[in-house]
């Protein structure tokens, strides 16, 4: 009898971890987001796009920018269905509009809608109802994931609640308006490197928002780094937001920052290989105790490593042929 698949042995009735790219790259206008994708299918599927409605649509043309986002999104283009959209924020009257023209265009191919700027759980949870209330009514049966971005201080108050909400994937920390909604406590300098990583009320931030992401089976991801141009900092950005804190995806707002926040959240290439090693050994005991290297392992390490190699291939790591013939083939 062949061995189970490790999703099936693994996860029976749990929610299982959502394995997503971990750079997500934004475009705003229709030049970028056809840009955007040809750098996808250069690099693979190792991105995820964010065709941007909030800060990309020119005042007045809020309309016909999402349709573009629509036509783009059900393009031939969109090689890897891995384009998403950032809608309005609660307090704009274009919200529902977005969502109507977004859902009801290009519901069944959006890789998610990210919310932006809320300032409780409440307006997040009457946003995603309409989400889903619009979906219904286009017939469309699949959750759509949800993003939401935390750069306020009520949003960062009811983290832990928005995590918990219904067709959840992503919470975001925004940096940005975060830092501006201090009202001059945090400087302005602290919108780079070091001080984001040092100052104190943003470090206190970013812990909560990557302890709200996991603590609900969650993605935490990280915010920008402004020095758009500068491979060396933007990886150095991205892998510390990974080793200190704990995020596991990091946004990208310049071409150059795709491959450096892609190979630093990627996963540690020897844990990846023991990983490998260990899962092909419990899939071949049926998913019981084995040895490993003098070490004891059950479904609880089982689980940790299946995670990690499932991020490790969406990362683009090659892994062994077994391994690609047994689970992913």
């Amino acid at each position: 009898m062949k061995a189970q698949h490790p999703d099936r042995a693994l996860f029976p009735g749990e929610k299982q971890f959502p394995i997503i790219p971990g750079c997500e790259h934004f475009a705003g206008s229709e030049k970028l987001i056809q840009k955007a994708f040809s750098f996808q299918k250069e690099k693979g599927p190792v991105f995820d796009i964010t065709q941007d409605c909030e800060d990309g649509a020119p005042e007045g043309e809020e309309k016909g920018h999402a349709e573009m986002i629509v036509r783009m999104t059900n393009s031939e283009d969109n090689h890897y269905k891995m384009a998403g959209v950032r809608v309005h924020d609660y307090s704009s009257s274009f919200w529902k509009q977005d969502v109507e023209i977004l859902v009801g265009g290009a519901g069944e191919k959006l890789a998610y809608i990210t919310i932006p700027k809320p300032t409780s759980a409440d307006q997040v949870e009457e946003m995603i109802a309409f989400i889903q209330s619009v979906a219904l009514k286009a017939g469309i049966n699949r959750e759509i994931p949800i993003h939401v971005l935390i750069e306020t201080h009520g949003a960062l108050y009811d983290a832990r609640r928005i995590a918990m909400l219904p067709w959840m994937q992503v919470l975001d920390f925004g940096l940005m308006d975060f830092v501006s909604g201090h009202h001059g406590a945090i400087g302005l300098s602290n919108m780079k490197s070091p001080g984001q990583f040092e100052h104190q009320l943003l470090r206190r931030a970013k812990a909560e928002v990557v302890a709200a992401a996991l603590s609900a089976g969650v993605v935490p991801a990280h915010n920008v780094t402004l020095d758009l141009k500068n491979y060396e900092q933007t990886y150095a950005d991205a892998l510390r937001a990974k080793d200190e804190f704990g995020f596991l995806r990091m946004w990208s707002i310049y071409p150059t920052q795709i491959d450096a926040i892609v190979s630093a959240m990627k996963p540690d290439m020897s844990e990846v290989q023991k990983g490998v090693d260990i899962l092909l050994k419990a899939q071949d005991a049926d998913w019981g105790p084995i040895q490993h290297e003098g070490e004891l392992h059950d479904r609880a390490t089982f689980r940790g490593y299946w995670t990690i190699v499932k991020r490790a291939r969406i990362s683009g790591i090659i892994l062994s042929e077994e391994a690609v013939a047994r689970w992913f083939s």
